[in-house]
Parts: C-alpha cells; sequence; structure tokens
C-alpha cells in the first residue's frame, strides 16, 4: 500500500488543498448554532426583527462561502484523486507488460482486468473522499464538543460519553470488515473467470451441450460471492443503525439537562438549541465518517490487490550474453524439458536438436504435444525447466529479451489485430517501414488481393480484434507483419489453419523464395506444410523424434499414420 503513495507525487498541492477547504467549510459550520442561538435568546427572546434579519443574513453568508469552499475542495480533491489513478494505470499497465507468460497464466487475465478497471475505480473513490472527508468529520466531532463546553460544561458531558462509545463501534465495524472485502473480492474475481471463460467458449460449450454444467458452475460462484457480500453487508449495516441508537440517547439525556438547567435559569433556551445542533452535527459527521470507513476499507482492500501486481517480480530483460552473428547454428535446443507451473508431469522433455541459417523446420503432432510451447521457448516466451535453448550459440536466458526479440517475428495460433489501419498494424513489426515494403509482405502473405479491395487500401479501417475481417485474412495479415520485420528467426505457429490448401501452399512457396538466411519453424497440423521442410520436428506427448519427410513416413509409425489421414497411399490429398 505505502508503494502506491509514490503516485500521488505532482498532486501533493491539491491534497494538501482538498482537505484544507474542507476544514475552512467546516469552521464555518460550527458557528452555525452559535448562529442560531443568538437568534433566540436576542432576537426572538427580545422581539428583535432587525437582529433577526441580521443574524439571517449571517446564515447565508456563512451557507454561500461553506458552499464555496466545498466545490473548491471537492475539484482539489477529484483533480487528485483522477490524476493519481492515471499515473497507477500506467504504471500497473506497463508492469503487467513485462509478465511471463507463466506470471500471466498464474495471474488470470480476468483477475488482472478486474484489477485494471474494478480495483481501480474503488481507490479513486477512496482517495477522494479520504481527501475530502477524513480530516473534516473528525475535526468537527472535536469542534463540536470543544464548542458544546464553551456553551455548558455540565451539559457538554454528555458528549465525553458518546464520542467514545460511538468511535468503539465505528471501528470495531471496521476491523470485522477490511478482511471480509478482501474475500469478496477474491470471490468476484472466480465469478469473472466463470463469466469470460463462457463468453469465450460460448461455441465449444453449445457444441458439446454443457450450458447446464456452466450454468451450475456460475451459480455456485455467484451464491458463493452472494453469501459472503449478504454477511459483510450485515455487518457494516449494523453502523448507520446502532450509531443513530447512541446518538438519539445522548440527544435525550443532553435535552433532559438542558431543559432542567434552563428551568433553574443557568442557560437559555437558545443555549440547549446549540448544544442540541452541535450533537446534531457530530451524529451527521460520523454517519458520514462511518460511511466512509467502509469506503476507505474497500479501496485499501483493493489497493492491496493492485499492489499485489506491482509487486510481482518481472523479468528483467537484461542479459550480458551477446548473439554470435557467425553461429554455424541459429537456434539449438540442448536437453530441453519444459513442465508449466502447477503441472504433475513434463509437457517436452529431453528435446535436442539444431537449426542452421536458412533452414526450414516443421513442427508437427497430436493437440497438447508440445508444439507451440517449444517454439515459445525460443523467444523466451517461457523458460526451459531444464537444458538449454541457445540463439547464436548464447543461451536465451542470458540474452537481453530486446536484443533477442528483435532477431525473432511471431505470428501465433490466435491471428490478432489492432484497431486502426492495416498499414498501422503492419508497422507493428517495423515502424518506419515504407509503403513498399508493407505491400511486398502483403504481397509474400496472399493478402495484397483483398486488401487492394478494401477503401483505402493500406489505409483501411481495421475494427477491435480484426472483426471486419474472416479468419484467413487475419492470418494472412498477421503473417505481413511479422515477414516486414525481416527476422533471423520467424516462427509460423498454426498460421494457415485457416487458409485453404492452395493459399497455404502460396504462401509457403514465397515466404521461402523470400527467405533468406532465416530459419524459418512452421507449426501445422498438415503434413503438407511441412513436407518439404529441411527438417521435421514430430512431437508425441513432449518427446521430439528428429528427421526429413521421407525419413519420418519410413520410419515412425505415429508419423506415417498422420501423413495417410490426409493423403492416399498414392499421395493424392
Amino acid at each position: 500500500m505505502k508503494k502506491l503513495l509514490k503516485y500521488l507525487k505532482g498532486s501533493r498541492l491539491q491534497c494538501v488543498l482538498a482537505p484544507l477547504f474542507k476544514m475552512f467549510e467546516a469552521i464555518l459550520e460550527l458557528f452555525v448554532p452559535l448562529v442560531m442561538a443568538g437568534i433566540i435568546d436576542n432576537g426572538i427572546g427580545a422581539s428583535d426583527k432587525n437582529y433577526i434579519i441580521k443574524m439571517c443574513g449571517v446564515l447565508v453568508l456563512l451557507g454561500a462561502v461553506g458552499l464555496a469552499f466545498s466545490i473548491t475542495a471537492q475539484f482539489f480533491a477529484a483533480q487528485a484523486s483522477v490524476a493519481f489513478v492515471k499515473r497507477l494505470k500506467h504504471a500497473v499497465f506497463e508492469h503487467i507488460g513485462r509478465f511471463s507468460y507463466a506470471q500471466i497464466d498464474k495471474a488470470g487475465t480476468s483477475t488482472l482486468i478486474t484489477r485494471m478497471t474494478g480495483d481501480m475505480d474503488s481507490v479513486q473513490s477512496g482517495l477522494n473522499l479520504t481527501l475530502r472527508l477524513l480530516l473534516r468529520s473528525p475535526f468537527v466531532v472535536i469542534g463540536a464538543m470543544i464548542m458544546a463546553f464553551t456553551v455548558d460544561t455540565k451539559a457538554a458531558m454528555t458528549f465525553v460519553v458518546v464520542i467514545p462509545a460511538l468511535s468503539v463501534v465505528v471501528f470495531g465495524i471496521m476491523l470485522l470488515c477490511i478482511p471480509l472485502y478482501k474475500k469478496v473480492r477474491v470471490a468476484l474475481d472466480k465469478v469473472l473467470t466463470t463469466a469470460r471463460e463462457s463468453l469465450t467458449g460460448a461455441k465449444v460449450i453449445r457444441a458439446f451441450c454443457k450450458e447446464d454444467e456452466q450454468l451450475a458452475e456460475f451459480e455456485e460462484r455467484n451464491d458463493a460471492l452472494t453469501k459472503i457480500q449478504e454477511y459483510t453487508g450485515r455487518i457494516s449495516a449494523l453502523m448507520n443503525p446502532v450509531t443513530c441508537i447512541i446518538i438519539n440517547i445522548g440527544i435525550a439525556v443532553l435535552i433532559y439537562i438542558g431543559a432542567i438547567r434552563v428551568d433553574t435559569g443557568i442557560i437559555t433556551q437558545g443555549a440547549v438549541v446549540a448544544l442540541y445542533n452541535y450533537m446534531t452535527q457530530i451524529l451527521v459527521e460520523l454517519v458520514k465518517f462511518a460511511n466512509l470507513i467502509i469506503s476507505i476499507t474497500k479501496s485499501v482492500a483493493c489497493a492491496g490487490r493492485i499492489g499485489a501486481v506491482l509487486e510481482t517480480s518481472v523479468e528483467s530483460g537484461e542479459g550480458t550474453a551477446k548473439i554470435d552473428e557467425k553461429s554455424d547454428n541459429i537456434v539449438e535446443f540442448e536437453n530441453v524439458s519444459f513442465a508449466y507451473d502447477g503441472a504433475g508431469e513434463n509437457s517436452l522433455e529431453n528435446i535436442s536438436f539444431s537449426v542452421k541459417k536458412g533452414e526450414t523446420v516443421g513442427i508437427i503432432g497430436g493437440t497438447g504435444s508440445g508444439k507451440t510451447t517449444l517454439v515459445n521457448l525460443i523467444p523466451a516466451f517461457y523458460r526451459a525447466t531444464s537444458g538449454r535453448v541457445l540463439v547464436g550459440g548464447a543461451d536465451v536466458s542470458e540474452i537481453s529479451l530486446e536484443e533477442l526479440r528483435e532477431k525473432v517475428a511471431v505470428v501465433p495460433q490466435k491471428a490478432v489485430l489492432f484497431k486502426g489501419t492495416i498499414k498501422e498494424n503492419m508497422l507493428w513489426g517495423k515502424p518506419d517501414a515504407t509503403d513498399e515494403e508493407i505491400n511486398k509482405a502483403l504481397g509474400i502473405a496472399q493478402a495484397a488481393d483483398f486488401v487492394a479491395k478494401k477503401d483505402g487500401g493500406i489505409d483501411a479501417a481495421v475494427e477491435q480484434g480484426g472483426r471486419n475481417f474472416s479468419g484467413g485474412q487475419r492470418q494472412r495479415l498477421s503473417v505481413a507483419r511479422a515477414l516486414i520485420k525481416n527476422a533471423d528467426i520467424l516462427i509460423l505457429d498454426d498460421s494457415s489453419s485457416a487458409l485453404d490448401y492452395a493459399t497455404d501452399a502460396a504462401m509457403r512457396k514465397a515466404i521461402a523464395a523470400n527467405q533468406g538466411d532465416a530459419a524459418v519453424f512452421i507449426v501445422s497440423q498438415r503434413t503438407s506444410s511441412i513436407m518439404h521442410a529441411d527438417k521435421i520436428i514430430l512431437l508425441d506427448d513432449g518427446v521430439a523424434t528428429v528427421g526429413t519427410h521421407e525419413e519420418l513416413l519410413k520410419n515412425n509409425a505415429v508419423y506415417r499414420e498422420i501423413h495417410l489421414t490426409q493423403f492416399d497411399e498414392e499421395g493424392e490429398e
């Protein structure tokens, strides 16, 4: 939590001015009961209309000036809280951007989104309320008690009993609620995770008729969230009625004592009204303070969750090893094994192979055999559990991430386009690329034809996620974005699954013709996509067999079975 306070830098003046103007408003508010007492005793009691009019003018003036102070305080509080959360969001987003794939898997996308949105809103609201009310409410409570003693000491002794009792209630409930609100946020994360899974996997759920199971899981988690929220709500809901009971008892005692002292002539009727108003002010401010404590408790819980993200250590991205441009092998795997966090067994087991510049490597295997996992080790998206992954003769764990990933271009399984234009998406691969280079890359990726038909050509709009393009078009644009980078290592992770055979073949032929010294890794389910590769890596339950198409077809039953499900004995598809 303390680490988050540094993001208030730049808003320190507002953080001082907001409570300061609220204090000015509170001071004016403390004079209102005295003015009312004067109107009752000196105006109404003496039938002095001029005095009443003058004092009413004073009340209006106090209200107007107090309103101005309140609005000014609100302005500075809002400015400070919004600027604070803006800086905090930038910091959290930047930090998450440096997470490894393993850390994102562990944290969960839904949880990270919740912390960037709902938790941030709660923190912003909590800071705003804190700046405006955290000092004001206690100041009014203490100030009202002091003013009450200036009116009548004996009657004001009621305040000495009431205020500690109220404090016990407020802080007791606060201490009970703090851990409960943390549980509420955890339960909310589970509900959001289930909702996100159901939405992203809607087609799969319907295909397997799992709607009822998903609904049951959602209801179970939603019921758990409801129960913890209801339990927390019952405790926090006690605050207002209990504080009102204590205050009303205090007011009854105050009026009783005041009536006796007025009857004996010790104090005036106006003094009793002033004491009553001070007690009412205390009630209002303590109710505000109670609600403030609840809001701050929620905000502190949310701030803790945000702080946990910022405290998660990330890869420094620094390294001393340098890639040897003259190395014979551009990529080497030396007895590499890998297991996902929390997995019971390795996804990859003792894999060794080497790839020279200009070679094309095909990677094939059944679903879940580790194909994507293997290629994700090359740019260090994941770190090998054991063994070494070398790029240009240097261990990827010892190379700076910036240098390593400059050498690698990746087209992931899911083609992702960003809102903007086609050109802007292409410039992700090479920020200073010319239109000629973009068009060349689009041509190689077999995307030039449909791009030319778009209004504006390469300046055509791309909707969020590329939803205004078909799956095959998104894949070809993703390939073009990678090709324009001219990287030493090109990874195509099942990037032609939505393409017909002719387009796939044309794209592979064009890539091979423009490959140069780049090493190309093609992950595919089709043997036709990789059969002409210099070497093929067959993965079966994380174990690799390396060979050419002819060698594997002759010596490996698994590869032969995959191939024959796609081709007949004569080689016809």
